[in-house]
């Protein structure tokens, strides 16, 4: 399996099919467990029909989360490679400022972390994408505070 990353807006707009938002409160990271598995996610999910990436990310961001008020930013786009298969997403940072009731869906709990549990359930995939919403990150602060 490989994970690539490519500049905002560089992949066609109708190939990205996954929104995956790096969700922190109070410098936690945001995972959330599916109610059918005992792993952690990043949140995050597919892109539904007639529907922006950027709607795709609030969506699953409020559903999985229970998120009320926060801020969104996109940060870059992905491809991953399995086997024959490519896919592609765009990499969201969201930085939640209230939670609210969790949504009755599909995600049984919502937790904060200081890091990424290690049952996983993307794990060939989300430590990558963490790395790389916490490198742009980053790099955004440093260049801020250096104008």
């Amino acid at each position: 399996m490989q994970v690539s990353f490519h500049l905002l807006n560089t992949i066609e707009n109708n190939l990205l099919k996954y929104a995956v938002i790096c969700s922190f409160k109070e410098d936690k990271i945001v995972c959330v467990r599916h109610r059918a598995r005992q792993s952690w996610e990043i949140p995050g999910g597919r892109r539904e029909k007639d529907e922006s990436i950027d709607a795709c990310a609030v969506r699953e961001l409020i559903e999985e989360t229970g998120a009320e008020v926060f801020d969104i930013h996109p940060l870059c786009d992905y491809g991953v490679v399995m086997g024959e298969k490519q896919s592609y997403g765009r990499l969201y940072m969201a930085e939640i400022k209230a939670f609210g009731t969790l949504p009755d869906s599909e995600i049984a709990e919502s937790v904060l972390l200081d890091h990424l549990p290690e049952l996983l359930t993307y794990p060939e995939i989300q430590p990558k994408l963490l790395e790389k919403a916490l490198e742009i990150i980053r790099k955004q602060v440093y260049n801020r505070e250096n104008l």
